[in-house]
């Protein structure tokens, strides 16, 4: 293994607090006890060289402070942050032999790196290594603590990447997103203190009357405690797309819809569907190009029991929209109303079902039949689980994909099979003009 040295420099220099999708990340990794690493192994067959690799690990770092930053742990447990205005990085080089699989390499490479968790006051958050084989690079290995970008930061990363200078490699221009830092400033001006409050009063005014959980008391269910199923329907996919082209609607509202009204279903009566939905933020339009985690947790209420698909989608629409809109406020200000509401009610607010559509604008499935192409991909299980049910729809083409944790004690795993085929029973039936009330 040869490692080259990268050395860069970039403004911002400084420290101070998290930000708040930081501080949301930082606390979701401390659960679960993981660097919650984005990246993987990836094949190059464009003729890239080493010394092009080693070019674009220098354009990350001096370009996002992100990419610069260290972590710092104060005796009171208090989490900072400290970006640097240069230093040094290595990009790691892996030679197959000959007779070698190059992938093979790159995927140990990867996995390697994936199950260490990142020295967050020591070592950058951007691990970045390539796989040669019989002199050219084969692969390219690339992993990035969640701390300093969420899956749009990395986006952004990847086009800005892809924009620059063909001869010089220069940015196609200067970078104008706020810096984190920055957001640390802005997160402390009086208008965002005044969207702090305004998201605040929207949690409330729920907090005081969701049901306090929409799950049984646990019971053991033998092994596995925690899994991850991953689903795929190509008929949910042709068919959202057909209920989004007839009703005019986002397929994102019709997969939320469809969540809700097949938990209605399984569990009857037990009042409005309540689910933290996680929000990018970048939508706002300040936000938009930021390399930094600034996804925070919407929380959307939806009631469903008894109306149509077109009234379902349409209350999803509501909530959606709603949620998003207060998903941008200080986490100490929640952690502190959760606290107080429930003390006052005399109950635990147990918001542990989460929903996180990841898709980034496929397009619609169209109309036309809706063949039957529905299959459980996997099923394996997990050393551990913070959310009691979460719910993930990947962002690939042609099928709507889930990847759904659960802890079984409190949905067993016939449960969740059940729900995901109510899931695709609300849509395909829309689709069909079919009440599904």
């Amino acid at each position: 293994m040869e490692r080259i040295i990268v050395a860069f420099e970039g403004p911002g220099a400084g420290a101070g607090p998290l930000t708040w999708g930081q501080q949301q990340t930082w606390a979701a990794m401390v659960e679960i006890d993981s660097s919650m690493s984005m990246g993987g192994a990836v094949p190059v067959s464009d003729g890239r060289t080493v010394e092009d690799f080693a070019a674009e690990l220098r354009f990350f770092m001096c370009r996002y402070a992100a990419m610069r930053t260290l972590l710092r742990f104060g005796d009171d447990g208090t989490v900072t942050q400290e970006v640097f205005g240069s230093g040094e990085t290595a990009l790691v080089v892996l030679d197959a032999a000959d007779d070698e699989d190059p992938a093979a390499h790159a995927e140990a490479l990867a996995t390697q790196w994936r199950q260490h968790k990142f020295d967050y006051a020591t070592e950058w958050p951007l691990r970045m290594g390539v796989v040669r084989h019989r002199g050219a690079v084969t692969h390219v290995v690339a992993l990035m603590c969640h701390i300093a970008a969420d899956l749009g930061g990395v986006a952004v990363m990847m086009r800005e990447l892809a924009g620059r200078d063909p001869v010089t490699g220069a940015p196609a221009g200067p970078y104008e997103a706020p810096q984190p830092l920055d957001l640390v400033r802005l997160q402390h001006e009086p208008a965002m203190t005044r969207q702090t409050a305004a998201a605040m009063r929207y949690w409330e005014s729920h907090l005081r009357t969701i049901p306090a959980s929409l799950f049984d008391a646990p019971a053991d269910r033998g092994e596995p405690v925690y899994c991850r199923l991953r689903w795929q329907s190509r008929a949910m996919h042709v068919a959202s797309g057909a209920v989004s082209d007839r009703l005019g609607a986002d397929p994102a509202w019709v997969l939320l819809a469809a969540f809700a009204a097949g938990l209605d279903r399984l569990r009857p009566g037990r009042g409005p569907f309540v689910a933290i939905n996680i929000i990018s933020n970048r939508f706002r339009p300040a936000l938009r190009d930021v390399v930094s985690p600034i996804t925070q947790d919407g929380l959307c209420v939806l009631d469903v029991a008894g109306v149509s698909a077109e009234e379902a989608v349409a209350r999803a629409r509501t909530a959606s929209m709603s949620a998003s809109k207060h998903a941008y406020y200080d986490p100490a200000a929640r952690a502190a109303l959760t606290e107080r509401i429930s003390r006052e009610r005399g109950e635990h607010l147990d918001l542990t079902l989460i929903y996180n559509d990841r898709r980034t604008g496929l397009p619609s499935g169209g109309a036309g039949s809706v063949p039957e192409q529905t299959q459980v991909l996997s099923e394996e299980p997990l050393p551990s689980l913070g959310p009691k049910l979460m719910v993930v729809v990947e962002d690939v083409p042609d099928v709507v994909r889930l990847s759904v944790d659960v802890d079984t004690r409190y949905l067993s795993l016939p449960d969740l099979r059940a729900l995901l085929h109510e899931m695709e029973a609300f849509v395909v039936t829309a689709a069909a003009g079919q009440p599904v009330a």
